[in-house]
């Protein structure tokens, strides 16, 4: 029996990213989607640790399902580190991919130092609020202007050198193979044998209880 694990987004493309790159193990991946609505988490850790922790440990609490949560984002070597933690929000609380690439761009015109690097944290959580933790990071260069059609977020405009393309050029395979969260998971597959025992000890164990109810 495969063991079902939460995905704590609804994001369509973080969750085939996932799905893919865990496909050849005993774990069936749902997302947010596949569920009635729960009430959304408020990311205000300082950290992508502490983001990626209370999304998963919130998850599994309200669905009863183990969960996996992801805290990722880009850190600019020009802009301090930013946007870092506030990635996804970085042109605002609502803001669209396009949106945060358009400011990236702008804030970046005046600067020839175009480093970066993405970052992951993901967090494993079951309903008890254990939970295991994995990263990984992934350096390149912000481009001049968006590259690309495939992936999501900042990809049009992360340029890998060893690959001599955006992130949003790679196939989801190439991409598994270096990005951040691709290295995450690569250390979750290693060790995916240790994680779904740990799963198994730490689940919540519920006792049958017998009736004892007056007999008709």
């Amino acid at each position: 029996m495969k063991q079902i694990i939460v995905l704590a987004t609804t994001n369509k493309g973080k969750t085939r990213e996932f799905q893919k790159l865990l496909k050849d193990f005993p774990i069936t991946i749902k997302n947010l989607a596949d569920f009635g609505p729960i009430p959304e988490v408020v990311e205000d850790g300082e950290t992508f640790d502490d983001n990626a922790y209370k999304k998963a440990s919130f998850t599994a609490r309200v669905l009863g399902y183990p969960a996996i949560a992801d805290d990722s984002g880009i850190c600019v070597e020009a802009l301090d580190g930013a946007p870092g933690v506030y990635s996804a929000r970085y042109a605002g609380e609502n803001a669209s991919d396009a949106d945060n690439v358009k400011k990236m761009l702008k804030n970046l015109q005046n600067h020839e130092n175009r480093k970066a690097a993405f970052k992951c944290v993901i967090s494993i959580a079951v309903p008890t609020g254990a939970a295991l933790t994995y990263e990984g990071d992934c350096k390149g260069v912000i481009t001049y202007e968006p590259i690309g059609d495939n992936g999501f977020g900042y990809d049009p405009l992360f340029f890998y050198p060893e690959f001599n393309k955006t992130f949003a050029q790679l196939t989801i395979e190439e991409k598994g193979e270096v990005s951040h969260r691709g290295r995450a998971i690569k250390q979750i597959t290693k060790e995916i044998d240790k994680i779904l025992e740990w799963i198994d000890i730490n689940m919540p164990k519920f006792q049958e209880v017998e009736c004892k109810g007056d007999k008709l």
